[in-house]
This record gives C-alpha cells, structure tokens and sequence, in this order.
C-alpha cells in the first residue's frame, strides 16, 4: 500500500543546467529555462510534483501523471481491484498473472527481500493491514493479532514464476504491500517518459522520492543542491546539503507519518522479527542512488540495520553509486563512504557529524 515514507526529505534548492540525451528512440532534448512547467496532483497517497525545466515541453507533465496513474491503478492496495488486490486475495489460492508492467517491480522487491536478508520484506502487508498507520482506522494491535500475522511475514513464501510472469503466495491470509518501494519504482518509469520526450532538466518529486534529472538551470554543469530534511524541522529546513545530477534522493523515518496512542508515538517502519515500528536510535535515513527504487527499498532496509549495520550495507554498494546519510536522535549524522567529501552540514543545523569508528552497534 502505497503509504509509506513520510516525506522526510529532500528540499530541493534549484540551481543548475542539462546535458542532452539522446537515443534512437529519445527525441533531442529542448533548450533548458530557467522557470518550470510544474504541476501538482494527490496520486499514491501523497503529493506529486512534476517540474519540467525544458523549453516547450509542457505538455510531457501529462505524460508523466499519466505514468503515474498506470502504476497507482496496478500496485496500490487502496485502489480496487488493482493487481496487487488480486494478488493478496487469492493469497494461498493459486497464482495471478500480472502485466508487463508489473513485472519488473514484483523481481526487484524479490531481489532486495533476498539481498536485505528480509530487512526489506515485500511480504510485510500482514503487519502493515492490522496498524494501518497513515491511514484511516490507524491503530495499536492486540498482540494475539500480531502473534497471528508474523508467520506470514515472509518472502521466502512469494513464488515467481518469470515464464509465465505469475506471482504465488503460499500462505492463506499472506499479503505483499510495495509501500515501501513502489513510488520509486514508478518516478524511474516517469524519468523514462521524460527523457523519450525530450526532456533532460527536471525534477520529479513523488511525495518524498525525488529524481532530479540533468543539472541545475541556474549555472552551466552546476548540479543541483539537495537538501536533507531535518527529522525535527519543518518540512523544507535541511541539516545538511549534497550535489546531485541524475539521482534519486529518498528518505525514511520518524518525520510525518505515525500513530500516537497509548502515550507512545509509533512510527510506519516496521520490524519484521517483532511485528512492531521500530524502536532503533535512528531518526531518518537517505539513500542516493542513480535509481529511485533502489533508494526506495534500501532506505526501508538500511532503517532496519541501524546506523553500524547500515553503513556496512552500503558501503558495500559503493561500486554501483549508492550512498546514505543517517540521522539519529540524538542528532548525530553519518553518512558512508562516497559522501564524505561532498555532504555539507548546514551551519547552526544543531547537528554534528558523528565518527562512525565509535559505533558500538546499539545506536
């Protein structure tokens, strides 16, 4: 269900100019302008914002909510008889065949349950559907609920028979939910639209996902200035800011979406072994990386490792351009290896870098 990540994120300070890309089937980009074509729409349970820096090229910001649309109406699970409803439903039943678009999601939420060791779970849905935080009817589980829901929480349980593009849950009662990935996945497939129609210079902010594309318009080969959201700030006020060009930047944590109840604040990042949100020292993560729904998935995965653990994890990810910055409570901030040189600490953030060679495991 696309609730997921609390729009933790990604202040986008506009500065910068494109580089023209092209292919058979891309169409040469138009000259870039300092103003943009933009529009918003409530689409994936959030605010979605398009914003096109290509002269002319007004008419792609359709094209894009349109891309936008397809996906919500295939992977949302508040959508009726979206695919991933049909799914769920026939959960130890039999198999259901999903469309070509589909496909490729169902294997990379495969590929990260397996690569995370379940620190990101497509099968999570039985825990997510019983609190349903950040959306109606949100509430605090008896555990005899919880208790019933974990055996089901499992992706070694989803089958995927890539012949016949069918997608099994084994268990009766079983449910995937791509909050947690979906939105990436889909502001990937909205960069493909751009970029097919001419479009090099944008931004594309799916409620906290955000894919800057190109450099900025303000200044020749400047890249754009992202700035991470500061967990306990207003939305916009970043602790720190890092270059980008062509990246993805997203964020998980404590910022928006949760549920107060019973004098505790629970937050919409699950751990799996509990069947509870997290209780870890960590207040965000952000993920960089080329692709969004690579972000998207490992900032759910990295959340789950904690600071020493996650920094290890991606670091390990350094060879394909992926990086992160970590957030703590108590306003440490790390971040791994490949952002040691360009991640800036705003002055009077009230936050302070962190030395990673102190961590003991336990933050």
């Amino acid at each position: 269900m696309l609730r997921k990540r609390q729009s933790i994120i990604a202040a986008i300070i506009l500065l910068m100019l494109p580089l023209v890309l092209t292919a058979c089937t891309t169409k040469k980009a138009a000259p870039v302008i300092s103003e943009p074509y933009k529009s918003s729409k409530f689409m994936l349970g959030t605010i979605c914002t398009l914003s096109i820096y290509n002269k002319g090229k007004k008419d792609v910001l359709k094209k894009g909510f349109d891309r936008i649309e397809r996906t919500e109406n295939q992977a949302t699970l508040t959508k009726a008889h979206s695919e991933l409803d049909k799914i769920n439903a026939n959960a130890g039943i039999k198999p259901v065949k999903v469309s070509e678009d589909m496909w490729p999601l169902m294997e990379k939420a495969m590929y990260y349950s397996k690569n995370s060791a379940g620190a990101f779970d497509m099968s999570i849905g039985a825990i997510t559907n019983l609190w349903k935080i950040g959306l109606p009817g949100a509430r605090v589980p008896a555990q005899s609920e919880i208790d019933q829901a974990l055996p089901l929480v499992d992706y070694h349980d989803v089958k995927l028979d890539a012949s016949k593009h069918t997608v099994y849950l084994t268990k009766k009662g079983m449910r995937l939910d791509f909050g947690g990935i979906a939105k990436g996945y889909v502001a990937d497939q909205v960069r493909e639209v751009f970029r097919k129609n001419g479009v090099n210079t944008a931004i594309i902010d799916l409620g906290g996902n955000v894919v800057v594309m190109g450099n900025s318009p303000a200044g020749k080969n400047k890249p754009w200035q992202v700035g991470v959201q500061d967990p306990y700030g207003t939305r916009g006020t970043s602790l720190g800011t890092l270059p980008a060009k062509n990246l993805s930047v997203v964020t998980a944590g404590i910022y928006e979406k949760y549920l107060k109840a019973n004098g505790h604040t629970y937050i919409y990042l699950f751990d799996m072994k509990t069947g509870y949100p997290y209780e870890n020292n960590l207040a965000g993560v952000t993920i960089v990386s080329p692709k969004s729904v690579d972000g998207d998935a490992l900032s759910n995965a990295a959340f789950n490792k904690g600071v020493k653990g996650g920094l290890a994890y991606i670091n390990g990810k350094h060879r394909k351009d992926i990086q992160a910055v970590f957030v703590t409570k108590d306003k440490q901030v790390y971040v791994s290896n490949g952002l040691k040189k360009t991640f800036k600490l705003t002055k009077n953030s009230g936050y302070k870098m962190g030395d990673a060679k102190k961590l003991t495991g336990n933050e």
